[in-house]
């Protein structure tokens, strides 16, 4: 079935949502599916923008056959690489030879490793500042380098004002009965979504993407067309969601809010890491969500360190070393780049308690965090007598 949305003057959305795939990059839970967008301008010279995913191919076809109503397109812009938007792009070039292909010089570094039977396909390529133009609309394009691939572009139709933004503004989740961002409660819907996709994929790069954030600042943008998740079309909804993007590159919390993440063999851990959160609630008022590293996939735990200043670590030693569940989260936060967090250690052990220090080894290589002095050790399980120091620990995480 036919399904397509016009986005902005002579723009269609030709998109698709997967609702079975359940792992993002065979890697990152996704249970409400994801959203694969493209889109056609119809001009003089008709230009597409990516291709789509091979789960979606049938669904991209469709679309694409119907707006076109057969003409056919003089150019396809290539912003991104990656394999779930150009999946389709030899089949684009055999459907129509005579199409330019259009994009960054390691663009088509890359498009050669993907398909080397297109090394001879027409190509124009471009560079920062570069504009093309197809009849009424002219498209300018910008370098995003490592947002999230070293090839990625965006490019910006001077005439609409619409900012192809690559995977930049992505969300996971599939879309329902609208494909634009203020026909949804956001914050609601997609916020814990958009920013567990950007502190997983984007995360690690905030430096690039504050480079583009300046670049983005003198761009006379109306709307934000992304690869994945709903486009962007009130001023105050770009605002809003510019602000966050702003945020989470700098590492700035977005909440004085703590979690608790615990790794607990048989539930002693898990129980003091539950009081714990009911003290410091207690105390400060503030919300406190507790986690199991076991249970809780890590891309939702990376996702609430974005969100909240303080991490409280609650962690029994395993084999006089890190439980491999917490190990991972560790050494997640520290290839992200995670920065500018508060951090507490507890720890456990019924003979050695030793995972404290590991841990706050592993914390000390991170840059600009606070790791509270004070380590809460407790053994084998918490007990009556251990009420002063966990009264004092919850005091100093928080003050810290």
């Amino acid at each position: 079935m036919i399904l397509t949305r016009e986005v902005a003057q002579d723009t269609v959305w030709i998109g698709a949502s997967d609702r079975r795939l359940e792992l993002f990059e065979n890697l990152f839970p996704l249970p409400n599916g994801v959203s694969y967008n493209s889109y056609v301008v119809l001009d003089e010279k008709i230009t597409l923008f990516d291709t789509a995913d091979v789960s979606v191919a049938e669904q991209y076809w469709e679309n694409l056959d119907a707006v076109l109503a057969g003409r056919k397109p003089e150019y396809l812009v290539i912003l991104h690489m990656e394999p779930d938007h150009c999946s389709q792009i030899a089949h684009v070039v055999r459907a129509f030879p005579d199409i330019t292909l259009v994009g960054g010089m390691k663009t088509f570094t890359f498009l050669y490793q993907f398909f080397p039977e297109l090394k001879d396909q027409k190509k124009l390529v471009v560079r920062e500042g570069d504009t093309l133009t197809t009849g009424k609309h002219t498209f300018a394009f910008v370098c995003a380098p490592m947002v999230h691939w070293p090839e990625v572009m965006m490019a910006l139709d001077t005439t609409t004002g619409a900012l192809y933004s690559a995977d930049a503004f992505g969300t996971f989740g599939a879309l329902e009965d609208s494909i634009f961002a203020d026909d949804y409660d956001f914050e609601h819907k997609y916020l814990d979504e958009a920013r567990r996709y950007y502190a997983n994929i984007v995360g690690k790069y905030g430096q690039q993407v504050q480079m583009v954030l300046k670049k983005a600042a003198n761009l006379p943008i109306k709307e934000i067309l992304p690869l994945h998740g709903p486009v962007w079309r009130k001023a105050d909804g770009i605002a809003w969601f510019i602000d966050k993007y702003q945020k989470w590159s700098t590492y700035t919390p977005e909440t004085d809010e703590a979690i608790v993440v615990y790794n607990s063999l048989y539930g002693h851990t898990a129980s003091a890491a539950e009081t714990f959160a009911t003290l410091y609630r207690e105390k400060t008022g503030t919300r406190v969500t507790v986690y199991d590293v076991s249970k809780t996939d890590v891309s939702y735990l990376i996702s609430e360190v974005w969100r909240c200043k303080k991490v409280v670590l609650f962690a029994a030693t395993y084999n006089n070393g890190i439980y491999p569940k917490m190990l991972g989260f560790i050494d997640d936060m520290g290839s992200l780049a995670v920065q500018n967090r508060t951090f507490a250690i507890a720890q456990n052990g019924t003979w050695a308690p030793v995972a404290g220090k590991l841990i706050a080894d592993k914390l000390s290589a991170f840059k600009n965090v606070t790791l509270v002095e004070n380590m809460f050790t407790f053994k084998s399980a918490l007990h009556r007598e251990d009420q002063p120091a966990l009264e004092q620990f919850v005091e100093d995480v928080a003050n810290a």
